[in-house]
């Protein structure tokens, strides 16, 4: 006799391959979401990494800004230093200047020549005198200028009076002291 089997393969068939289709689509699905986990951990690893090293890089711009900061507080500090040494330096040179102004004075006036009033203010030095003639004033400048300490020297005025003596004029000069400058141009305190 012919053998018939009248069970329902085909159903069973078909229920067999739909459990295996959705196996596989089980599989596919996992397998994607570990693919899609793992790329986001990594990317998240690198995004986390990145903001590890900008937060140290801030933190050493933070610490180097600290560190401009005292260094220009320290450069305005060495340069009111500095202005208080040069005014320091500066007394310090015109201490004496007294002394040399009138040393040099007597050295740099000719004979014929009479001074009856110097007066100093900063670095200018202001000679009022009487002269015997025009030739000892032109000498007298031309001492000056070759002094160490005296430059610019400006003959303000020559004037001759016939009723005090007909030998001498009076004179008015204007020289400036080298080296010595006023405090106020060296921007004193």
């Amino acid at each position: 006799m012919a053998y018939i089997n009248l069970l329902p393969w085909r159903e069973e068939a078909e229920k067999a391959k739909q459990r295996e289709y959705f196996t596989v689509l089980t599989a596919v699905a996992l397998g994607t979401f570990a693919l899609v986990f793992l790329v986001n951990q990594f990317y998240q690893m690198r995004i986390d990494g990145q903001n590890t090293r900008n937060q140290f890089l801030q933190n050493e711009i933070k610490v180097l800004d600290l560190r401009i900061a005292k260094i220009k507080s320290l450069n305005e500090k060495k340069k009111e230093l500095k202005k208080r040494t040069n005014v320091i330096e500066q007394l310090q040179r015109s201490r004496n200047v007294g002394t040399q102004v009138l040393n040099e004075i007597a050295q740099v006036v000719p004979n014929g020549i009479y001074l009856t009033r110097l007066e100093k203010q900063g670095n200018s030095l202001s000679i009022v005198g009487k002269s015997e003639s025009n030739n000892h004033l032109a000498n007298m400048i031309r001492e000056i200028e070759r002094s160490d300490l005296f430059e610019g020297a400006i003959l303000e005025s020559i004037t001759s009076n016939d009723a005090t003596s007909k030998l001498l004029s009076d004179f008015k000069m204007q020289v400036r002291i080298k080296g010595l400058m006023n405090l106020n141009e060296l921007g004193a305190p």
